[in-house]
């Protein structure tokens, strides 16, 4: 094969692939894990709550003025600062936003997840419960009904509420370390 013909190829070849990779929709979401901003009534119990014992990690912190507030929608002539938390610091990890208005909480003396709308708990797997447990006794967590209990032969569960109210559970897998 001459070196004109396989540089003619090769260039058939680029162009197709090129043309293919260019006629793709663009790609929608810019991350595949989402923010989630939770309003809390006191947000230094909170993030005590949120760090020591789910485990959470501050990865960075936000003030939104008056003025920007107000443009974006946001607040109604009120500034907030903005705590984001997460699992573990990784780029495309689920953040949890926290900010506080002073207001008291409507929903912390409920006990059960269908007493009131709005988001109301979030699950997070973990690879094993024992260092969450040691941590809500620690800190002197209540657990939600009979937990820790076992989901199926592999898998525990236990619920706790935030100083809000919201609801956490764990899912954790037995003898995982």
């Amino acid at each position: 094969m001459t070196t004109n013909k396989f540089m003619s190829i090769v260039a058939f070849f680029v162009l197709t692939i090129f043309t293919a990779c260019s006629s793709l929709p663009p790609k929608e979401f810019a991350k595949t894990a989402i923010s989630i901003g939770v309003v809390v009534e006191d947000l230094n119990k909170s993030l005590d709550f949120y760090t020591n014992v789910v485990g959470m990690v501050p990865v960075r912190e936000f003030s939104i003025d008056v003025e920007k507030a107000n443009r974006m929608g946001l607040s109604n002539g009120e500034s907030f600062d903005i705590k984001v938390l997460k699992l573990e610091n990784a780029e495309q990890a689920t953040e949890l936003k926290l900010m506080s208005f002073n207001n008291s909480t409507n929903h912390s003396d409920q006990n059960y997840i269908p007493e009131a709308n709005g988001i109301r708990y979030m699950t997070i797997f973990v690879n094993s419960l024992t260092p969450i447990l040691e941590r809500i006794k620690n800190n002197q967590v209540e657990t939600l009904g009979e937990t820790p209990i076992m989901l199926d032969e592999n898998r525990r569960f236990v619920a706790i509420q935030d100083p809000d109210g919201n609801f956490i559970e764990f899912i954790g897998f037995v003898n995982s370390f």
